[in-house]
């Protein structure tokens, strides 16, 4: 089984800054994608940022320039660094895992509890 626990959302003023933190425990035996999914009301669950492993990242161009995605050396830890937050990056974080438990598993999706970011003055 693996678990993903997400932390460091909160409340922030527009132009302000966030770090979002993400670690991946559990029977893991290799790590395909770590990433980073928002989500608000009546609205389908968007790709932020990801990482491929062995790939660079990828940013939804809502973001650019203002996130950055990176992993931990170790690899089992991915973070998202928000500057320059917008109301309308209003949402609920979710944190995303592609992984495998063995050599011989398939690969799946593990996925965090989610993270409420609100941008707000």
């Amino acid at each position: 089984q693996v678990q993903v626990v997400e932390s460091g959302g909160g409340l922030v003023q527009p132009g302000g800054s966030l770090r979002l933190s993400c670690a991946a425990s559990g029977s893991i035996f290799s790590i395909n994608f770590m990433g980073w999914y928002r989500q608000t009301p009546g609205k389908e669950r968007e790709l932020v940022a990801g990482i491929h492993s062995g790939r660079s990242a990828y940013y939804a161009d809502s973001v650019k320039g203002r996130f950055t995605i990176s992993r931990d050396n170790a690899g089992n830890t991915v973070y998202l660094q928000m500057n320059s937050l917008k109301p309308e990056d209003t949402a609920v974080y979710y944190c995303n895992v592609v992984a495998a438990v063995s050599a011989r598993s398939a690969l799946y999706n593990y996925w965090g509890q989610g993270t409420q970011v609100t941008v707000s003055s």
